[in-house]
């Protein structure tokens, strides 16, 4: 349906996209995956004609119709849900409003009816009718009404406000809003991003059922391996193709590289040999034709190429703390309340020493709440909060901490103000484990984007030396690389952990226990995200 030949983007500063090639056949699901930086979002833009590559050039079959689910939600939260999915239908409400135009000035004391003038109103009406009825008009209101229940929204529902709702129902309102539409191709940037577990399956199993094509941008792993069955990999403006899930994707590069490697070292190993014979018998009367002979054919072989070598971003730890006692938490008969909702009724928790536990629910149940009241920024209406009585030293990571950061400061300055005993080549090793790379040190803070802010909260807190982390969305900007790195640096943390996450798969590699806040009330599963789910499934 589309396929990108030889596609290259260049910016003033910097060669994003080189000879990019992969192409999109009708239904496919596909993944587009990176580091952050790679160029997705590029070809994104590329595909719906916001830039135009520098050179090479894409290739659609057709005219197939493209439509950009953004990260940013397009929606009138002043709508009612239906109001705004028939909002869609951008055409004939236009037609709609003119045909009801017409009908207003017919009706209209001061036309005389068979005069000129209301024959040509007649003929207006009769014209504009038509092409009503050619843009599908009267199946406008029973689309809508077929997508509201594959959405998850009632009748009821549907004649609420778009903004009485959560963010995760207001992405299934834009999502519908495209789906009405009719695409081709459907552009998704990040689409599980903010959304709750219970939303995430949803999402999966929606865009799974639909017959039409998509590509994702995505770091959710989970997310990639259930929908996509071809994966384009985009590394310092090269694409690979993989086909299949994301796992395969990844068991097939690391052994793509490796083989890649020895082909390579054989290869050069034989070359050498080559290279040491003509050396030695070049001038020699009775080995010289061999050695010319030898000389030619060294010259037509095909070279391998050198293994790329890995950008793999370096690893770090959190730094070496006391050790706790064996009680690190303890929350006894917890109720609480926000506006007219209780979160938590009659709850009891304890945490000990080397847990991690990943706490997990919709977006609404008071997960974030939760952690604010264990560190004391909210005060529970009922019930104790009680630390562990020995040795016990929190570091906790909100959602939001990026906005408290010195927005006048440059990046490394803020780090070696932080640490002054650490050298400048430890420091830069530091933020490369984060993502700041290169000239991205000396950026100033208030320079950054979004994402580039929280890492560097992020970064900030792994800094301080704790035994219990309190972690509340920490991969919501990371690329896959640094969510790699975290994971490694939480399986060797010796302290305790409370996390809230919306990444399965991270929280699958990070967490020995589970807590699921349910109907105000917290369950318990003493095992890791896979245990969770069975037991789950088994209910």
């Amino acid at each position: 349906m589309i396929r990108f030949e030889d596609v290259t983007k260049i910016y003033s500063t910097d060669v994003v996209l080189k000879n990019i090639n992969w192409e999109i056949k009708k239904g496919e699901k596909v993944g587009l995956v990176g580091s952050n930086g790679a160029g997705k979002s590029t070809q994104f833009k590329i595909l719906i004609g916001e830039e135009d590559q520098t050179s090479g050039q894409v290739i659609k079959e057709g005219n197939p119709k493209i439509v950009h689910l953004k990260q940013e939600l397009d929606c009138d939260l002043n709508r009612s849900v239906r109001e705004e999915l028939e909002s869609s239908f951008k055409d004939i409400q236009n037609v709609s409003a003119k045909l009801l135009d017409i009908e207003n000035k017919m009706k209209s004391l001061e036309i005389k009816i068979h005069s000129n003038e209301f024959e040509s109103l007649v003929d207006q009406l009769a014209k504009y009718q038509e092409k009503f009825e050619a843009l599908g008009g009267y199946r406008m209101q029973s689309d809508v009404e077929k997508i509201l229940p594959k959405l998850g929204f009632s009748n009821e529902d549907a004649d609420n406000l778009v903004g009485k709702f959560s963010g995760g129902w207001q992405m299934k309102v834009a999502l519908g809003k495209i789906i009405l539409q009719k695409p081709d191709l459907l552009l998704l940037d990040e689409p599980t991003n903010h959304l709750d577990l219970d939303t995430i399956f949803w999402l999966e199993e929606y865009l799974s059922s639909l017959k039409i094509a998509i590509i994702v941008i995505s770091h959710d792993r989970y997310f990639l391996d259930k929908l996509c069955k071809k994966i384009i990999f985009i590394d310092r403006g090269i694409s690979e193709i993989y086909n299949g899930n994301y796992s395969f994707f990844v068991e097939q590069k690391s052994l793509n590289e490796e083989s890649q490697n020895k082909a390579f070292q054989l290869q050069q190993k034989e070359i050498e040999i080559q290279k040491k014979y003509i050396d030695r018998f070049r001038a020699s009367a009775t080995r010289s034709s061999q050695a010319k002979s030898r000389e030619k054919q060294l010259k037509k072989i095909s070279k391998i190429e050198a293994p790329i070598s890995k950008s793999k971003s370096p690893i770090f730890n959190f730094p070496d703390c006391p050790r706790s006692g064996k009680s690190v938490l303890n929350i006894k008969d917890l109720s609480h309340s926000y506006e007219d909702k209780i979160l938590f009724l009659d709850v009891n928790l304890k945490v000990s020493s080397g847990e991690k536990v990943a706490i997990l629910g919709p977006n609404g149940c008071g997960k974030s709440t939760l952690l604010k009241i264990i560190m004391k920024r909210i005060f529970p209406e009922v019930g104790e909060v009680n630390f562990g009585k020995h040795n016990i030293i929190t570091s906790y990571y909100e959602q939001n901490q990026s906005q408290a950061l010195a927005l006048e400061a440059k990046v490394i300055d803020l780090i070696c103000n932080k640490s002054p005993e650490w050298s400048q080549k430890k420091v830069r090793t530091f933020l490369g484990s984060f993502g700041f790379q290169n000239e991205t040190v000396f950026k100033y803070i208030k320079q950054l984007s979004g994402g580039e802010k929280a890492r560097l909260a992020l970064a900030l807190m792994v800094m301080k030396p704790s035994n219990f982390l309190l972690l509340d969305e920490p991969t919501n900007h990371l690329d896959l690389q640094s969510k790699e790195n975290l994971e490694l640096a939480i399986k060797n943390y010796k302290g305790s952990l409370l996390i809230i996450s919306h990444d399965r798969y991270f929280i699958s590699k990070v967490a020995n226990r589970i807590i699921e806040i349910k109907d105000s009330k917290l369950f318990s599963y003493n095992g890791n995200y896979e245990y969770f789910l069975g037991k789950k499934n088994k209910k």
